[in-house]
């Protein structure tokens, strides 16, 4: 099979424990760049951060951001697809958050917001290189238009918190866990596999001929819609359970071994 899409997450994925793209892994994007395949980014961070990292790779294609809420272009920014949490359930969502004392988060024009600062908002603000802006109205904020909306808390109660939010909200969202400790909630096309569908068609290419690399479950959906799902060395039991093949970690260039393995040694 010659592949010629790859989606690749980032952080624990396409990144180390340092936050890095280690020089054999970039040489290997480039190599599989110039055999002819789109390499692009697939990942739950905003596009202002993703986009970032995938300057610094020198991709110049679409990346999938906002866990596939936000397709857009790295050139010239269009927006090519873009799904937004419907306002229904972020007021719902709000009110749920208010009455439990959560922690919610939400993202307005690529911009970071919150209704107080805490160590949970500046921990996540460090961990994604993000600058955060505070709204104590925060039905302001959340009466605009987002791609995603953020609930931070420790994995075992965001695992009921996702069981209520579900009956709650009903079948119009998606809700997944990018990290245990952070629970996302988009639009239900909202996922990487609704935004590599739709890049593939973008580009004219088949799903059996993408290659989707990723460690979570909120990467699950791409790797079941693409001819070749693959899971990190490093990644969750759950996904390796699904994936068609298992490289090896984030810390020992697993994204490169995919490359060399089906890019540019296949038959």
């Amino acid at each position: 099979m010659a592949y010629k899409l790859m989606a690749i997450d980032i952080d624990d994925t396409l990144i180390n424990d340092n936050k890095e793209v280690t020089p054999a892994t970039q040489t290997a994007l480039e190599q599989a760049v110039a055999h002819g395949v789109v390499v692009t980014l697939a990942t739950g961070r905003a596009y202002a951060s993703a986009q970032a990292l995938a300057r610094q790779t020198g991709l110049n294609v679409p990346i999938i951001t906002y866990q596939g809420a936000l397709v857009k272009n790295l050139l010239d920014e269009k927006v090519l697809y873009e799904r937004y949490v419907p306002q229904d359930a972020s007021r719902k969502l709000y009110d749920y958050c208010l009455e439990n004392n959560l922690h919610l988060q939400t993202y307005i024009d690529d911009k970071l917001y919150a209704r107080e600062e805490n160590d949970k908002l500046r921990d996540y603000a460090k961990l994604n290189g993000t600058q955060y802006h505070i709204e104590p109205d925060f039905i302001k904020v959340i009466e605009q238009q987002t791609p995603k909306l953020l609930i931070i808390d420790e994995p075992d109660y965001l695992d009921k918190v996702a069981v209520d939010l579900r009956e709650l909200l009903g079948p119009e969202v998606h809700i997944t866990k990018s990290k245990p400790y952070f629970l996302e909630i988009m639009h239900r096309e909202g996922t990487k596999g609704h935004a590599l569908t739709f890049l593939a068609d973008h580009f004219g290419h088949q799903l059996s001929e993408c290659i989707a690399i990723g460690d979570s479950w909120n990467d699950h959906e791409m790797l079941e819609v693409a001819g070749l799902g693959v899971a990190m060395g490093n990644a969750i039991p759950a996904l390796k359970e699904l994936a068609d093949y298992i490289t090896a970690s984030n810390n020992e260039d697993g994204v490169k071994q995919v490359i060399e393995k089906f890019v540019l040694n296949a038959e």
